[in-house]
């Protein structure tokens, strides 16, 4: 037996260890009877907010929680039995009763009596308790970041986070899976706050499939981030928030969905919370096909002879089928009332199937036209290992405390490929190629908060970051004059890629009057080492060191409350993706070829924004200008060679000169009836790239990059509520054009549709969706060079839809910790943020 089978074993055993226990606590919540009741004080008046615990004296399974409302009324649902029964407010002495429950109905009142030393029992001064609503707005905006919740988000249920994201204000997603903000692809992944194993090595598009929508609580979009995050990724920040029940008792739900292209998947979200105790258990699998067109027509300039290719059109088709599973599991316990550490681990397997094929058709001035045909099979299996581990500690009630994690994570990627390749029905090649990549990473933090007077707090911190990536390349081939495989050795390679971080940050916010403000400053001490040999005897070798310092400040001015002005500026850094450092990373298409760079270097940003927000109960407004400046830009260069009588199209990142982004960034809510609510955003923004690029080797010139324009990102989803039980959405999405001199890229849209409905008394929900109704997502470009042009389309996936079913189960109430004073300036992530996988 295999690696790969004893994962599969494992990881399908765990998955239904999950439903297992999600049957089992069914089984639960349908022998339960309901019951209600009030707690009130020595007066017979109701004490709202009060705590009232159910503890099964047979089997503390059955035990449960819930608070009253603010009639001092509460219900709960119970399996019958014996309980004893504890009523607690603030303010109020503890109250512990006995009491058989044996059918559903009124229990009565419970009576609880004031602690001696109360002085003031009104309901305001009640804080210990608090009870957690669903917000009734998508979208917010802080200081620091905008939150976006796709809980009410109907078009993308029964999808995966790339789903989510194409949804999310100021994000887009492009048709091949990469994601931008603002028009700039160099955005940062975390989940939960930090970098993760679960988005696999540089982030691929997979990863973004592999991830349910149904356990995703939250994304924050972070477009300009303090010194407090890291200060990867010039575009921002997207930090994926996994979800971890709060709620007392147990509880879950689980989901499950149909569609086509053919897709099938389970997931399952278990927690349990219980004194000072909590775990969660989330799993889920599924299966999906995918469809992905590329063309490519392009036009020579230089034919002289009767052999020279005047036209070539190039049509890439590639089917895929795969299949993906994940648990994860956690515990957080309290020691004590101000310390608590937690524990949690997660597996991710995404397996998949692929059949490509690739049609060339070559036309010559004075010749026949020719035919060929290119054949790929391939397979991928991906296995992620992240394990987390945490203590916060509370020094004082006052907001005074420190945070340590560690998290340990692997990556390990298999990519197999076969390739034959005929031209007019006569055999010409054959590829083996096999691919072997390794990631293995530590990040360890500390972060510490102190609390200075009424509206000030200092926060510190330190992180490490610790990565390697061992990629193992092969390529064997065989043609039809040399029949006997042999390895091509400029492909063939062992590659090792190192890198180091070690950051420090300071961080004081305040206020004065109506004036927030926000001053941080972080350093960034980074070490990259990498190691190449192929096959052919090339070494490379390559370190790279840098220590960068990164202001940010960021400022608010309240005009009233929920309406005020924000002002901001940070400096960021882009550190090239390993594979883009990596020589000759791949080969699956001796035409068009991806070149790495071992002498790409950083690119730089200063990014300001000025904003304005004002939030009342029924709408959100925040448009925000946005200016970008970035030294070292890295652009994709396109370049022609000939190679065995046959044009081979080259493309490489290259280090080009500065690149300027300006805007206006509007998001929006609106409740504007009781039926409709509005959700848009749009992106109006220009653009200027100066520079160019040579290479004597393989270019005749310069190539020039300069070009500047204008351009339109633009969503709206509209919601619409035919009553308790039933909504549907509409949601449209525009890209507009963009020109540099070497390429035009046209104008795309997309129409997507969902629908949802409330069943089983609110226990369970049915949603349907159908994703670009129309057929349009695709993009189209056109790119110039001195001798040729080329015209592409891409289309990633076609049109597709879902059917999904969810069962909610012993939903209990959520209880937070007590209050704290409300921070001005709070930021519950960053590299602070400590929720366990």
């Amino acid at each position: 037996m295999n690696q790969t089978e004893i994962i599969n074993i494992f990881t399908k055993k765990t998955l239904g260890l999950t439903f297992v226990l999600s049957a089992a606590a069914l089984a639960f919540a349908q022998e339960k009877v309901g019951i209600s009741g009030t707690v009130v004080n020595k007066n017979n008046q109701p004490v709202p907010y009060a705590s009232v615990t159910f503890s099964n004296k047979a089997n503390k399974l059955l035990s449960d929680a819930t608070l009253t409302d603010e009639k001092g009324q509460y219900t709960l649902e119970l399996t019958p039995g014996n309980y004893d029964i504890s009523i607690e407010a603030i303010d109020y002495k503890k109250a512990v009763v006995n009491k058989q429950i044996a059918a559903a109905g009124n229990i009565g009142a419970f009576s609880i009596e004031p602690e001696a030393s109360a002085t003031n029992l009104k309901t305001q001064d009640i804080q210990a308790v608090v009870i957690t609503a669903p917000s009734t707005k998508p979208y917010k905006v802080e200081l620091d970041k905008r939150t976006y919740d796709p809980s009410q988000d109907i078009v993308s249920r029964g999808g995966n986070l790339q789903d989510v994201l194409s949804n999310v204000p100021s994000v887009s997603v492009d048709t091949d899976g990469t994601v931008s903000m603002r028009g700039s692809s160099n955005v940062k992944f975390l989940i939960n706050g930090k970098p993760s194993a679960l988005l696999g090595i540089d982030d691929g598009a997979n990863a973004l499939q592999s991830i349910p929508a149904d356990q995703i609580e939250r994304i924050e979009v972070i477009t300009n981030p303090s010194s407090k995050f890291e200060a990867s990724g010039t575009a921002g920040i997207l930090n994926i928030i996994l979800k971890k029940n709060k709620k007392m008792g147990f509880n879950g739900s689980v989901t499950g969905t149909l569609g086509y292209l053919p897709q099938t998947n389970m997931n399952t979200n278990l927690s349990w919370r219980k004194g000072k105790f909590t775990w969660f258990l989330n799993g889920g699998g599924g299966y999906r096909e995918s469809k992905n067109t590329n063309r490519n027509t392009n036009w020579f300039n230089n034919a002289v002879a009767a052999t020279d290719e005047t036209y070539t059109d190039q049509e890439s088709i590639t089917k895929s089928k795969s299949n993906n599973y994940n648990a994860s599991g956690g515990l957080t316990f309290d020691i004590t009332d101000r310390t608590s550490v937690n524990a949690s681990g997660t597996v991710r397997t995404f397996d998949s199937e692929n059949d490509g094929r690739i049609n060339y058709l070559y036309q010559y001035l004075n010749t026949p036209d020719a035919f060929r045909q290119r054949l790929n099979t391939g397979s991928n299996n991906n296995l992620a290992f992240q394990g987390d581990f945490g203590l916060d500690h509370k020094f004082d009630d006052k907001g005074q405390n420190i945070s340590l994690s560690l998290s340990i994570q692997r990556n390990r990627s298999y990519n197999d490929t076969d390739v034959n390749d005929q031209s007019n029905n006569i055999f010409l090649l054959q590829d083996d190629i096999s691919q072997k990549t390794v990631n293995k990473s530590i990040v360890g933090k500390a972060d510490y908060e102190l609390p200075i007077g009424e509206a000030s707090k200092l926060e510190a911190g330190y992180r490490l970051d610790v990565n390697n990536n061992d990629y193992n390349n092969m390529v064997l081939e065989s043609t039809a004059t040399n029949p006997i495989q042999t390895y091509l050795g400029n492909y063939s390679y062992n590659a090792i890629y190192k890198e180091m971080f070690n950051a420090f940050y300071l961080q004081f916010k305040s206020k004065i009057g109506k004036l927030g403000y926000q001053l941080g400053l972080r350093d960034e001490i980074s070490k990259i080492d990498i190691d190449y040999l192929n096959l052919n005897g090339l070494g490379k070798t390559q370190t790279k060191n840098y220590n960068n310092l990164f202001p940010s400040v960021f400022l608010s001015y309240d005009i009233a409350k929920d309406n005020q002005f924000l002002v901001n500026y940070s400096r960021r850094i882009d550190r090239p993706r390993s594979f883009f450092l990596i020589p000759n990373p791949s080969y699956s298409d001796n035409q068009n070829i991806f070149d790495g760079n071992i002498d790409l270097n950083p690119s730089y940003v200063d990014s300001y924004e000025f904003g304005y927000s004002i939030s009342k109960k029924s709408f959100t407004i925040n448009p925000t200008l946005y200016y970008r400046h970035s030294t070292d830009d890295v652009k994709m260069l396109v370049y022609r060679t000939n190679e065995n009588d046959l044009p081979v199209f080259h493309t490489k990142p290259v280090n080009l000169g500065t690149d300027d982004r300006y805007g206006l960034d509007f998001n929006f809510n609106w409740d504007a009836t009781k039926w409709l609510r509005l959700m848009g955003n749009l992106d109006l923004f220009g653009y200027k790239t100066t520079g160019s690029y040579y290479d004597a080797t393989v270019m005749d010139k310069p190539m020039s990059f300069e070009g500047s324009g204008f351009s339109t990102r633009a969503r709206l989803t509209s919601t619409f509520k035919i009553d308790k039980t039933f909504n549907f959405q509409l949601q449209g999405f525009y890209r507009g054009g963009q020109k540099t001199q070497s390429q035009d890229r046209k104008d795309m849209y997309a129409i997507n549709f969902g629908a949802s409905k409330t069943v089983l008394d609110g226990n369970g929900t049915i949603s349907f969706n159908i994703q670009d109704i129309f057929n349009t997502r695709a993009m189209r470009s056109t790119t110039y060079s001195a001798d040729f042009t080329r015209d592409s389309y891409m289309q990633w996936q076609p049109r597709q839809f879902a059917l999904s079913f969810t069962y909610r189960f012993k939903q209990g109430e959520k209880i937070d910790q007590p209050k704290r004073k409300k921070d001005i300036n709070s930021n519950a992530a960053g590299d602070d943020q400590q929720a366990p996988m």
